[in-house]
């Protein structure tokens, strides 16, 4: 069976030490001068400064190689009581919710182009893709074209994310790490 064709962005999974992921992250702030929707799943970067109450600044993160990412968007501090957000549209100011633990493994479809199994503990850049208002879900993808054991990719390839709908093949489904976060004094490590 194939697997499906449902980019979701990127997904906290566990931490590299084994620990699930319990849902902790921090609130940023997104200036209503940004010029891309957000969806959950995006990666973002902070962009060097913060909002009147001191929370920081983000915006979407570039795809490709050298592009750092400080985590990855998991929500929206509402508008209105109990008025949840799907989205952030672009030009809106509003605030995120982030995970950006640089221990987080993440769960992330990759492109049409099946990426082998040799490809394990090399290290991979992100290519946007468009979000979906409906769901609310980002559109990111593994680039899986990118394999390179240089430090400059933007994720590490863990593992196959095991399940019974996934298979490797076009469009699976793998758990990577950050290899280019903001979050560490390091700007990556070579892939094996």
């Amino acid at each position: 069976m194939p697997n499906s064709n449902a980019p979701t962005g990127l997904t906290p999974r566990r931490y590299r030490n084994g620990a699930p992921w319990t849902g902790a992250a921090r609130t940023y702030h997104v200036p209503a001068s940004n010029t891309t929707a957000l969806f959950v799943g995006d990666p973002v970067i902070i962009t060097g400064t913060g909002d009147s109450m001191g929370y920081p600044d983000v915006g979407i993160a570039s795809a490709g190689a050298g592009n750092r990412i400080t985590g990855v968007v998991v929500g929206f501090r509402p508008t209105a009581p109990f008025s949840p957000n799907k989205s952030l549209p672009a030009l809106t100011e509003g605030y995120v919710i982030v995970a950006d633990d640089p221990s987080l493994m993440y769960e992330v479809q990759e492109t049409g182009t099946p990426l082998a199994v040799t490809a394990i503990g090399q290290n991979v850049n992100l290519v946007a893709g468009a979000g979906n208002a409906g769901t609310g879900s980002s559109g990111w993808q593994i680039d899986a074209t990118s394999g390179a054991t240089t430090a400059t990719g933007q994720l590490r390839l863990i593992e196959l994310q095991h399940r019974a709908d996934n298979v490797i093949g076009a469009n699976a489904k793998w758990l990577v790490a950050l290899n280019q976060t903001t979050e560490t004094s390091a700007a990556g490590s070579l892939g094996v």
